[in-house]
């Protein structure tokens, strides 16, 4: 039997509110999917390029975060996006 060990870790509120609510609706037991998630995660950043992780949040200061929502407001598509779109491959 592999040897187990106990972590501690300070998580907010919402991740612990969906944890429970994944735990209830599934029966899955927490230290389980705890260390699921955690295994894939580093599979992840061991497997797959820097440049291609998408991080799950992101810190911008008051005047990007506001630019940015101004961006996506006012932009159209770009040609690139259209073809894509359009592409039938």
């Amino acid at each position: 039997m592999t040897k187990e060990t106990q972590i501690s870790a300070l998580i907010s509120e919402a991740t612990r509110d969906l944890l429970e609510r994944h735990v209830r609706q599934t029966g899955v037991k927490k230290g389980h999917l705890v260390e699921q998630a955690l295994l894939h995660h580093l599979q992840a950043l061991d497997e797959l390029p820097a440049e291609v992780v998408v991080h799950p949040r992101m810190v911008v200061s008051r005047s990007t975060g506001k630019e940015m929502l101004r961006q996506t407001k006012t932009a159209g598509p770009t040609r690139a996006l259209r073809k894509l779109m359009r592409d039938e491959d």
